[in-house]
C-alpha cells in the first residue's frame, strides 16, 4: 500500500544510488541506463561537475525568488542565448512550464497584432506535455481522454507534411505560430525530412507567423547538437527545453528573439522557483560540460555507431520495420507491440522505454563508452529476436 497517487505504471525495482551510465537498486544489482531518466541524465549519474557544482551552491544560498536578480541566472540566460543566437530567456521547472510559456508568448503576441482567437498549428503525434494547454497541444489522444473540454485556439496538421501547414495558412488568418517538436520523442523517435524545419520558416516568415520549437528532449546536446535546429540553416522564434539542462535538477527555458522576446513584460508571466540559485548552478555545470568536453561530438559519434550495429544485428529480423536515430535519440520499431520487453530489459539490466507500444525507445548518456553502447545494442537486439 502506498501513499503516492497512481499516475504512473512503476517497476518493481527502487534505485539507491548512480555512477556514470548506471545505477544500482537496493540489491547492488548494476543497470545499464538506456533512458537516463526520459533524457535527463545526459552526462550520467553522479557527474563530478554537477555534483560539486549543486554542493556549493547549497552550502551558498539556494532561493531568494525572482523578485531580487540572480547572478547565476543572468549568467546562464547570457550562455544561452549566445549558444542559441537568440535574445532573452524565461526560466522555470519543467518542459510542460516552458511550453505554457511559449504557447502564452504565441497567445499575447497575436492579441498584441490585433488578433481576437489567435491559433497554434500543432502537428500529430507530437507530446508537450500534461497541463491543460500543453496537453491540448499535444497529438495524442490517450493524453487528453477524460480532461475535456480542451482548450481552444489549436489547430492540427500532421508531422513532416509542410503542404498540409500551406494549406492552413491559405484557409486560416487566426494563425500566430507553429509549434513543433524536432524529432518527435514520445511519438516514437520519428525524424523528419532534413529541409522539413527550413521549410516551416520559410511558411511563418511568408505569413508573418512565429516559428517556436519544443526541444525539451531534442536540446542539450542529446541529437549531436547543442539544439536540434542546429542541423539545419533556420533560426526560430521561440526555442523550449528543460530535461538534460539540469541532468536531474528541475530547470525549465523558454529562449525567444525579435518580436517574441518582447512579448513578456512585468505582471504577464512568472515563476516562484524558476531560474533559482540551485537550478541555475547545476546548469550552468551543465553547460561547461555540453560546450568544452566534447559530449556534443560524442553524442553524434554514438548515435551513428548504435544506429549501424542495430542495423546489421537486426538485418533480417521480420519484428522489426524500421531502425531510427539523430544522435542519441534512438527508435527501433516493431511491426506489433511488445508490452514485455521493458520488463525484460529490466531483468537484463537494462533500462528502456517503449513509445507508442511499438517503438524501443533509447536516451542513453552522452558520454557513455563503445563498450557500453554496443552491450546496450547486443541486449536490445537479443530481447527482440527472443519475442515470441
Amino acid at each position: 500500500m502506498t501513499s503516492i497517487m497512481p499516475t504512473y505504471g512503476r517497476l518493481p525495482v527502487s534505485f539507491v544510488r548512480g555512477e556514470g551510465s548506471h545505477v544500482y537498486d537496493e540489491a547492488g544489482k548494476a543497470y545499464l541506463d538506456g533512458l537516463t531518466g526520459i533524457a535527463v541524465c545526459g552526462l550520467g549519474h553522479a557527474h563530478p561537475a554537477v555534483a560539486k557544482a549543486l554542493s556549493e551552491q547549497a552550502n551558498t544560498l539556494l532561493h531568494t525568488s525572482n523578485l531580487y536578480l540572480i547572478g547565476p541566472q543572468e549568467r546562464l540566460a547570457t550562455r544561452l542565448t549566445e549558444l542559441s543566437g537568440m535574445d532573452n530567456v524565461f526560466f522555470c521547472n519543467s518542459g510542460a512550464e516552458a511550453n505554457e510559456a511559449a504557447l502564452k508568448i504565441a497567445r499575447l503576441h497575436g492579441h498584441n497584432r490585433g488578433i481576437e482567437a489567435p491559433d497554434v498549428i500543432v502537428m500529430d503525434g507530437s507530446f508537450h506535455g500534461r497541463t491543460m494547454a500543453t496537453l491540448t497541444a499535444t497529438g495524442n489522444r490517450k493524453v487528453q481522454a477524460g480532461f475535456e473540454p480542451l482548450l481552444s485556439g489549436f489547430v492540427r496538421a500532421p508531422f513532416n507534411d509542410v503542404e498540409s501547414v500551406r494549406q492552413i495558412a491559405a484557409n486560416n488568418k487566426n494563425v500566430v505560430a507553429v509549434f513543433v517538436e524536432p524529432v518527435l520523442g514520445e511519438g516514437g523517435i520519428q525524424i523528419p525530412a532534413d529541409d522539413y524545419l527550413d521549410n516551416l520558416r520559410e511558411v511563418c516568415d511568408a505569413n508573418d507567423w512565429l516559428l517556436m520549437l519544443d526541444e525539451v528532449q531534442s536540446g542539450n546536446g542529446r541529437t549531436g547538437k547543442l539544439f536540434a535546429f542546429q542541423h539545419g540553416n533556420l533560426k526560430p522564434d521561440v526555442i523550449t527545453t528543460a530535461k538534460g539542462l539540469g541532468n536531474g535538477m528541475p530547470i525549465g527555458a523558454c529562449i525567444a528573439r525579435g518580436a517574441a522576446a518582447e512579448v513578456l513584460v512585468a505582471g504577464t508571466h512568472g515563476s516562484t522557483f524558476g531560474g533559482n540559485f540551485l537550478a541555475c548552478a547545476a546548469a550552468n555545470a551543465v553547460l561547461d560540460e555540453l560546450t568544452e568536453g566534447g559530449v556534443v561530438e560524442r553524442a553524434a559519434e554514438l548515435g551513428e555507431r548504435m544506429v549501424g550495429a542495430f542495423r546489421t544485428r537486426l538485418a533480417g529480423n521480420n519484428r522489426v520495420r524500421e531502425i531510427r536515430g539523430k544522435g542519441l535519440m534512438l527508435g527501433v520499431e516493431l511491426n506489433e507491440p511488445c508490452p514485455t520487453l521493458v520488463a525484460d530489459a529490466l531483468q537484463a539490466g537494462l533500462l528502456i522505454n517503449v513509445a507508442v507500444d511499438n517503438v524501443v525507445r533509447l536516451l542513453p548518456p552522452l558520454n557513455m563508452s563503445d563498450a557500453e553502447a554496443d552491450r546496450m545494442v547486443a541486449i536490445v537486439a537479443d530481447l527482440i529476436d527472443a519475442l515470441d
